[in-house]
């Protein structure tokens, strides 16, 4: 049972490895989203076949047989069986390796060099927690200190006389048994909320919306390992901006203008109703293509931001992914207002590949 146990645990640390190694791709990919269960997720990892020892005599092969040292070995003549015909041999295959959520965001952390988050808020959640801390001389049998139960045995024999080092029988009677009792302490637990608000005007595409649910995918898994209790909450804008649900932030179709004050007004307004910052720790990502509607409503985002939302959020993070149609200048007009302020942090999103970077960007100050 042990030797299975360690042979276990070795092909779990080998799996880990081909992970960590290849991590970067599952990053920039997601080849895991859409696997992931309550508290798993199923990753495709390519078939391992692990090195060991074949008993019996020489099959032949390279190096072997009759020949001198530099001899060149023949390339074949191409008549043999099967010579340019479909194979017989079955190609490499993936095996589909479940890991907790929290194994995952360990490799993410260790991969991207995140620090750990020092937590905001205070409280909001009080969990009880028993502790086994402490004996009683009363008790169920099911909580009895057998160790405990036997000393007071061995002390009332040893005082009394009754203990003979010739014949050591110890036996404990009533008043001897000692029983575990425990503690009920109050423990608050760090909270945190995210708030997804993406652009789904018209110049926001299909292709635009996966990089979103890719980033938003390991944005949540790191935050998820931080925090005890993490809320999700998700608003979609063109002109106006809306809540909606988490299917339909990734699914919804939507076209017309963008208006981005309207994000960040409802924003301020879940932040404001339900989320105080004296309890919560707060951190609103923000995806578009960089295309808002005149300048007007820029100077107004900037000072929804400074004024009202900056103040009571850990990180405001905002992510531009790159259209066809958006001009891009969104990002260029956050980086000139908040650049000396270390509560926005501002990544651009090119492709899959900028994705890895975006994370790193956004998580990496621990805040």
């Amino acid at each position: 049972m042990q030797r299975v146990e360690r042979d276990l645990n070795r092909f779990r640390q080998i799996v880990r490895g081909k992970i960590k190694k290849d991590l970067r791709k599952y990053i920039s990919h997601g080849e895991m989203i859409g696997r992931q269960g309550k508290r798993l997720v199923s990753i495709p990892v390519p078939s391992i076949d692990l090195p060991r020892f074949r008993f019996g005599k020489n099959q032949g092969g390279v190096g072997q047989g009759e020949g001198e040292n530099g001899d060149p070995i023949g390339r074949g003549d191409g008549s043999q069986p099967g010579a340019g015909e479909a194979g017989e041999d079955s190609g490499q295959h993936s095996l589909d390796v479940e890991m907790t959520i929290d194994e995952l965001a360990q490799l993410l952390g260790e991969e991207l060099q995140l620090p750990n988050i020092q937590p905001k808020g205070s409280k909001n959640i009080i969990s009880q927690k028993d502790k086994y801390s402490g004996i009683t001389k009363v008790g169920p049998n099911s909580l009895r200190h057998f160790k405990r139960s036997f000393r007071e045995a061995l002390k009332r024999q040893v005082a009394s006389g009754q203990y003979d080092p010739d014949d050591p029988v110890v036996v404990p009677i009533r008043d001897d048994m000692r029983f575990r009792t425990w503690k009920t302490t109050e423990m608050p637990e760090s909270n945190a909320v995210i708030i997804y608000s993406m652009d789904v005007s018209g110049s926001m595409g299909q292709e635009q919306k996966e990089l979103v649910r890719v980033t938003a995918f390991w944005i949540e898994t790191w935050l998820r390992s931080q925090y005890k209790h993490l809320e999700m909450r998700y608003i979609v804008h063109d002109a106006a901006a809306k809540e909606v649900t988490q299917d339909v932030f990734y699914r919804i179709r939507e076209g017309g203008g963008t208006k981005i004050s309207s994000a960040y007004r409802l924003v301020l307004k879940l932040i404001d109703e339900h989320y105080s910052p004296d309890e919560w720790n707060i951190y609103p990502f923000h995806f578009s293509d960089g295309d808002n509607w005149g300048g007007g409503d820029t100077r107004e985002c900037v000072e929804i931001l400074r004024n009202q939302i900056l103040p009571k959020v850990n990180l405001f993070c905002y992510g531009q992914v790159r259209s066809l149609y958006g001009s891009g200048r969104f990002a260029h007009d956050l980086n000139e207002n908040f650049r000396a302020n270390e509560t926005m942090v501002v990544s651009e999103i090119a492709d899959r590949d900028d994705i890895y970077n975006a994370i790193k960007a956004f998580l990496g100050k621990g805040k």
